[in-house]
């Protein structure tokens, strides 16, 4: 089954439509959207190492978390102490950490690369001479025919110039370069994706705008090898804060970094870096926070409400900094590629800039699937029958032939409040045994709180589009909170 327009081509077995997404639910009555930030900000989940280990001066996130096997692993930025009067002070390395529920994070001895006089510490295999790493960003195709191409990393290393430069690995510790290294032109990356057989790179780059320093821009590949020169631009925050052109670096509100992405299949959900400049021009004014954009198309995103922080920076337990020409006075975030659903909760990681002085990566947290809810607001008070009603109705969607169940994520928090589902086709008439009078009373709030009509316990027997539609009910209808309906299909 599929959304009408989804992000792939792809039958799914299971679509997910966010509160946030409008796309997937375009039609809606007396209700507004509300986005949740992140609980649990300025938890430090992973600090620098002891005295003589490769992450001892600070450690930065720029690099990724996936789920690998039954772990969760991070390849994040590491800097140790100076070694040499040679080498330069800002010389930062990949590391690997392993977690199994996104919080304690332990760095296993890989045993691959001399540091210190040993090989007892985390750092991946990159190569004989790999520079100073500002950034990577880690792809896992479990399926590739491959097997030493199973991980892929695009990454910025100085000796490249931050030029686009990838490499492959069977297991994610051990990396060979491309021969063709750099890839592509100057990119400061943070986030990416696969959507059927392409690859998709966001970061800041591209050459969309002149004078606009900070762009969300997103190369493509379909081999990782060979990426599109010219980029997409996703996102633009000029009109937040506009200034007269031409215009300083540091003072207009951009977008840094890209986003991070999250691909939910039918929907991709991305954090975002939210620069926001200062008039004076002077860096260490500047503010980050993170901010939430959607996509279909891997390509080009917006914000479902334009400029909010999905994790603030000023709530982030920072700590004022020497002052310095990259040092900011004021508090100011990191993304990275990392957001994954355990459990019963949402996580997302990330790090406090800059990263010369950085205390650890944090992670921010949310019930699961909770990032946004819609909520009624409104009844017209001289309303009668159908105009009373406050509800929303999906975009179309195709079942394919399928059996689909149809579950709920959603708060209830008194008993004077319900919400009704009812299945329409395409044109929006109730489906025969699917109308509103036919739902039963759902037993509870939570997660996944699946949706009957009576004799009815999936959607069956539907050749045609179908819509779903939910209406807010009760006296106290204004407290029930959806935050996302799912469908799966019933094998």
């Amino acid at each position: 089954m599929k959304i009408v327009g989804s992000a792939t081509e792809a039958s799914l077995d299971s679509l997910v439509l966010f509160a946030f997404d409008d796309y997937a639910i375009p039609f809606q009555r007396g209700v507004e959207l509300k986005l949740a930030t992140g609980q649990g900000r300025g938890r430090v989940v992973l600090a620098p190492g002891i005295k003589g280990s490769p992450d001892s001066v600070h450690v930065a996130y720029y690099g990724t978390v996936l789920k690998v096997g039954q772990e969760y692993w991070m390849w994040y930025l590491g800097q140790g102490e100076v070694e040499s009067s040679a080498e330069d002070p800002w010389h930062q390395r990949i590391c690997l950490a392993t977690s199994q529920d996104g919080y304690t994070w332990s760095k296993p001895s890989l045993g691959l690369v001399e540091y210190g006089g040993n090989k007892a510490n985390n750092l991946i295999d990159m190569g004989s001479d790999i520079g100073h790493i500002s950034a990577c960003v880690v792809f896992h195709d479990a399926d590739e025919l491959d097997p030493d191409s199973r991980f892929k990393m695009a990454f910025a290393d100085r000796r490249y110039r931050n030029q686009l430069a990838v490499a492959f690995s069977a297991d994610g510790v051990s990396w060979n370069e491309s021969s063709k290294n750099p890839v592509g032109p100057w990119l400061e990356m943070s986030g990416g994706t696969k959507v059927d057989e392409t690859y998709f790179l966001t970061g800041q780059g591209g050459m969309h705008q002149k004078d606009q320093a900070r762009q969300f821009a997103t190369h493509v590949s379909y081999d990782f090898e060979k990426w599109s020169l010219a980029t997409s631009l996703g996102l633009q925050r000029q009109s937040a804060n506009p200034k007269p052109r031409p215009f300083s670096k540091n003072e207009s509100d951009q977008i840094h970094l890209g986003a991070g992405l999250w691909n939910r299949r039918n929907v991709i959900v991305g954090f975002y870096g939210m620069w926001n400049g200062h008039p004076s021009n002077d860096r260490r004014m500047v503010t980050m926070d993170l901010g939430l954009a959607v996509s279909h198309d891997a390509l080009h995103y917006r914000e479902p409400i334009p400029n909010f922080p999905i994790v603030t920076a000023a709530e982030d337990s920072w700590k004022r900094l020497p002052e310095g020409p990259w040092l900011s006075k004021f508090p100011a975030l990191m993304q990275g590629q990392g957001i994954e659903n355990i459990d019963e909760e949402t996580l997302f990681w990330y790090s406090p800039w800059p990263e010369q002085k950085s205390d650890g990566i944090r992670v921010a947290v949310w019930p699961r699937d909770r990032l946004g809810y819609l909520q009624a607001y409104s009844r017209e008070p001289f309303a009668k029958g159908d105009a009373l009603d406050t509800h929303i109705v999906t975009a179309p969607i195709e079942l394919e032939g399928q059996e689909a169940q149809v579950s709920l994520n959603f708060e209830r928090p008194n008993e004077h409040c319900d919400v009704s589902v009812s299945i329409l086709d395409e044109r929006f008439v109730p489906i025969e045994g699917y109308a509103r009078e036919n739902c039963l009373p759902i037993a509870s709030d939570g997660l996944r709180q699946l949706v009957q009509w009576q004799d009815r316990k999936t959607v069956s027997n539907v050749m045609e589009r179908i819509r779903v539609r939910i209406d807010f009910d009760g006296i106290r209808f204004e407290d029930t909170r959806l935050y996302a309906i799912y469908l799966d299909t019933v094998i």
